[in-house]
């Protein structure tokens, strides 16, 4: 069973390279403030008008991903390995962003990825595929190895052997070609709660009026301890390549 959520419970920051709207971008409201969290400012909102009027326990159906804040991983949450430190994290993530490269750009549209809500592509491009396998082989430097409790918590024996493969390679089963990109808004639904919020946040969505969404930022998020939200410690656009 697909988890969307990081398992490990470090007693130390745990990183995360994830792509983010650009903040105050349409888009970036939209989700910050369905979550009621904003990553760029560690900073509760408020849920839009009418959403807890129409779902009175939005809160609760909205606690998982409030945690990490409106985000589509690209690196999934991580100790830092001995030796490594923040600021040589943020120095590859800089030297990763000046890197010219295909800049990925999706259709967006609301719908569901095994059981959870979220934005998610219509179609996901080959680039986007590509620079999620980049995020992943790339900084794999900068993560501390599992440990058997952690690997334990991935629960290995549910998973297919690819991605049993992928955990132990990468630290997260979800990667390369198992990877679907997806902006999470709520917890996993069953199929009779899920589709009326479907709908609802689907109409909600169509007022932004995104018909495209290019993947051109990444930021590092760091969550403190175990019972912190992950929070933006700095982020950055990516460089296009010249056509």
């Amino acid at each position: 069973m697909t988890r969307l959520y990081g398992a490990e419970m470090a007693d130390h920051p745990r990183y995360a390279i994830y792509y983010v709207p650009a903040p105050d971008s349409g888009l970036d409201r939209f989700g910050a403030h369905l979550l009621g969290y904003d990553a760029f400012r560690g900073e509760d909102l408020p849920f839009p008008d009418g959403i807890l009027q129409a779902t009175s326990d939005w809160s609760d159906l909205t606690n998982d991903p409030r945690k990490y804040g409106f985000h589509a991983t690209l690196k999934a949450p991580m100790s830092l390995a001995p030796g490594k430190t923040e600021v040589e994290l943020l120095a590859a993530c800089a030297a990763f962003a000046a890197t010219p490269r295909p800049i990925p750009a999706i259709r967006p549209v609301i719908g569901s990825i095994e059981g959870f809500i979220a934005v998610i592509p219509a179609e996901p491009p080959p680039e986007l595929i590509q620079l999620a396998a980049d995020c992943v082989s790339q900084f794999d430097s900068f993560r501390a190895p599992l440990s058997e409790a952690d690997r334990a918590r991935r629960n290995p024996s549910q998973l297919t052997p690819a991605q049993r493969e992928h955990l132990d390679r990468w630290g997260y089963p979800y990667v390369m070609d198992e990877f679907r990109f997806h902006m999470t808004l709520t917890r996993r639904l069953d199929a009779g709660r899920r589709q009326p919020l479907l709908k609802m946040l689907a109409e909600r969505f169509v007022a932004l009026n995104l018909p495209v969404l290019p993947i051109d930022r990444i930021a590092v998020f760091r969550q403190d301890t175990p019972a912190s939200r992950f929070r933006i410690v700095h982020h950055w656009g990516l460089r296009a390549r010249d056509a």
